[in-house]
């Protein structure tokens, strides 16, 4: 049976022009996670949360205008994601976090290390999306970057979308990895397939690669102890473009490869993760 995802699993910030939906969980240093494109907090919740849990005070929020967050007039740009998601931090007490960031959350990760400077701890970072890529990016992004997307294709999906064919491209993104059983109806395909989070998602990923140029020029500066994870046969987001250049950019940061695994290594390999957030923790001095 399909889990119920119409209620919120966690609480809310208040910020003057919205809320920010948090999953709080665990005691400890101040971890907090982000997710990726289309996600939301739940990504997490379904494992990883209870792995870290017994040893740091966990946070995953919802970015602004995915899971149960306001939209906030949908701010597009990692950084102005990452300024709201500090101020959530802040009301919640949080002064010198680690941040977990996966995929285009990673972005947001690193624009938070770029604005924060010595306020963040560290950074764990998984599959993260770095730098501009060359090439194009997938049809469906194509597609969805034009008006007839905006205002005919995402909508239509949204109502009509079948389950079938969100289970086809959860598996697209998780190859070669399986899908954890009950992974879908724990996320949500409700909350997954909502048009204004659909068009929110398109127009952020469509301009990522722009707001990564700008931000990129600045890694070199980072000190930060920063903790790295790609999988090898990640399709998603390209290890050469992305981890790669960023440990070369960033001499504090360090990169771990996982074999065979592809673009949800928290899923796959859950176990790297949690000893990528303990190598960044000690290396922050929080253990």
């Amino acid at each position: 049976m399909a889990q119920d995802t119409s209620a919120a699993e966690g609480g809310f910030v208040n910020l003057p022009h919205g809320r920010i939906h948090a999953i709080i969980r665990g005691q400890g240093p101040d971890l907090v996670l982000i997710h990726g494109a289309n996600g939301n907090a739940r990504d997490f919740s379904f494992e990883l949360i209870d792995r870290l849990a017994g040893e740091f005070r966990v946070i995953a929020f919802d970015r602004p205008g995915f899971g149960f967050s306001d939209a906030f007039d949908g701010p597009e740009s990692p950084v102005a994601q990452a300024d709201l998601l500090r101020d959530a931090a802040a009301a919640l007490g949080v002064e010198r976090p680690l941040v977990l960031g996966h995929s285009y959350g990673g972005a947001v990760a690193l624009a938070w290390a770029l604005r924060a400077g010595d306020a963040v701890a560290g950074l764990a970072l998984l599959a993260p999306a770095t730098h501009p890529w060359p090439g194009e990016l997938g049809l469906w992004y194509r597609l969805t970057d034009t008006v007839l997307g905006q205002y005919l294709i995402l909508p239509a999906v949204a109502r009509l979308a079948p389950r079938r064919s969100v289970e086809r491209a959860l598996a697209g993104v998780f190859s070669p990895d399986p899908v954890p059983e009950g992974y879908l109806d724990h996320l949500g395909l409700d909350l997954t397939l909502r048009a204004a989070q659909l068009a929110l998602n398109a127009q952020q990923v469509n301009n990522l690669r722009g707001y990564l140029q700008a931000m990129s020029p600045g890694y070199p500066a980072l000190t930060l102890p920063i903790e790295v994870l790609h999988g090898t046969e990640d399709t998603t987001v390209w290890l050469p473009y992305h981890a790669e250049r960023l440990i070369a950019d960033i001499d504090s940061a360090r990169l771990t490869l996982l074999e065979g695994t592809g673009h949800m290594p928290h899923h796959a390999r859950p176990e790297s993760v949690v000893e990528a957030v303990r190598r960044a923790a000690e290396r922050a001095g929080l253990r």
